[in-house]
């Protein structure tokens, strides 16, 4: 009975020796530590190359020419972005300066939220959508299209192949 006892308990032990590395590599490779999210978040003068740019579109309600920033009035709340020198500015395609920002303008691009809250622009775009950005777009919806439809025969094929009970 005793040895009975001892190897059930050997055995749940090793069970879980097993499973507790592969738990927190997991863990680490997954998502990062806290140690590294309190890190990015301290580190104010962190590098807009490690962050993920997020795409904005909309009309300009002001532009602040001192402080480089525009403001774009959404239905809840406005965002105000800032523009650098690292900010890539094109209207119609070609490049473009801070001075044909203006208000009532139509404009999109993508930015970066820098961790003290605030909005960097990447990429702005001021004007309607170009021809061969219409022409892009309408090629990228055909390929999404194509992959669905792909995906979906796939499914069904291997539905149909598996047996049945």
């Amino acid at each position: 009975m005793k040895l009975k006892n001892l190897l059930i308990t050997g055995g749940f032990f090793a069970v879980v020796a097993i499973c507790l590395p592969m738990r927190s590599d997991g863990k680490a490779k997954g998502s990062p530590s806290a140690e590294a999210e309190s890190s990015a978040a301290s580190s104010v003068g962190a590098s807009p190359a490690k962050m993920h740019a997020m795409a904005f579109k909309g009309m300009i309600a002001s532009v602040d020419d001192k402080a480089k920033t525009f403001t774009i009035a959404g239905k809840d709340t406005s965002r105000v972005l800032k523009i650098t020198e690292k900010t890539i500015i094109t209207k119609g395609g070609q490049p473009a300066t801070m001075k044909e920002v203006v208000a009532n303008e139509e404009v999109r691009g993508s930015y970066y939220k820098m961790p003290d809250g605030s909005m960097e622009a990447k990429v702005l775009k001021i004007g309607p959508l170009t021809d061969a950005e219409k022409a892009e777009r309408e090629a990228r919806k055909a390929r999404r299209e194509e992959r669905k439809a792909a995906a979906s025969a796939a499914a069904t094929t291997a539905s149909s192949a598996s047996p049945s009970p």
